[in-house]
C-alpha cells in the first residue's frame, strides 16, 4: 500500500460494496485487523462505515456488527431502508448511501492528506476527481479479480492508487477464512445482500 507514515488518513467504507466485495472473493472482514492495518500505516484521523438499515423488522441481522462498530473505533452513517413496488409490482427495497458518503469525503477533504474508498461504485469517480483537485490523494480498495470484477474501470483510472482486496485478505480476514487465490474462478454475489453479525 502506497501510505506515508505522516499522512493523515480517512478511511470511508461503503458497507455493502464492501461486504460483496469480501464474499466475492470467499472470506469475511475482520473490522478490528481492518482498523489496526490502517492504523499502522499511517495517522488514522477518521474511519466511516456506511450501511443502510431495515428498521421495521424484528431481527436485523446487521444489527450486532452496526453496534461493534459503533463502539470499536469506527463513525457509522446509517439511514433506514425504503421500500417500494417496482414497475413490474415487485417489492423492493433501496438504502443507497452515496450520498452520505460523498459529503463525508468533501468535508474531510481539508483534514486528511490521504482518502481511502473501500467501494468499486464507478459513481465515485466524479467525488475521487474532486477531491484530488483539493490535493488529497485517493485510494480504492476493491477487486477485479472476481467475475465480474467489482471495481468499475473509471473509478479505478482516476484513483492515485488501486488496491486489490485480495491481496489484503491475509491481513484483514477473520481468522481461520479459507480466501481465494488471485487466479480462483469466483462467482458474483449480490452488493445489496445484508451483511450477517460479527
Amino acid at each position: 500500500m502506497n501510505i506515508y507514515s505522516q499522512e493523515k488518513i480517512g478511511l470511508f467504507i461503503d458497507g455493502s460494496n464492501l461486504y460483496a466485495t469480501a464474499r466475492a472473493l470467499g472470506f469475511d472482514i475482520d473490522y478490528k485487523r481492518l482498523l489496526e492495518l490502517f492504523s499502522s500505516k499511517g495517522q488514522l484521523v477518521r474511519a466511516y462505515y456506511y450501511t443502510a438499515i431495515t428498521e421495521d423488522q424484528e431481527y436485523m441481522p446487521i444489527r450486532p456488527l452496526v453496534d461493534w462498530l459503533d463502539y470499536n473505533g469506527y463513525t457509522m452513517i446509517t439511514k433506514p431502508t425504503k421500500e417500494f413496488t417496482d414497475t413490474m409490482g415487485r417489492r423492493k427495497i433501496k438504502g443507497n448511501m452515496d450520498m452520505e458518503l460523498a459529503i463525508d469525503v468533501l468535508e474531510m477533504a481539508e483534514h486528511i492528506d490521504h482518502a481511502i474508498l473501500f467501494s468499486g461504485d464507478g459513481d465515485f469517480r466524479r467525488l475521487v476527481e474532486a477531491v484530488q483537485r483539493r490535493g488529497v490523494r485517493v485510494t480504492i480498495v476493491s477487486t477485479f479479480q472476481s467475475s465480474p470484477p467489482m471495481v468499475a474501470d473509471e473509478l479505478r483510472r482516476q484513483a492515485d492508487t488501486f488496491v486489490e482486496l485480495n491481496d489484503l485478505a491475509s491481513k484483514i480476514s477473520r481468522r481461520g477464512d479459507n480466501f481465494l487465490l488471485p487466479n480462483s474462478i469466483i462467482k458474483h454475489s449480490n452488493p445489496e445482500a445484508e451483511q450477517p453479525p460479527v
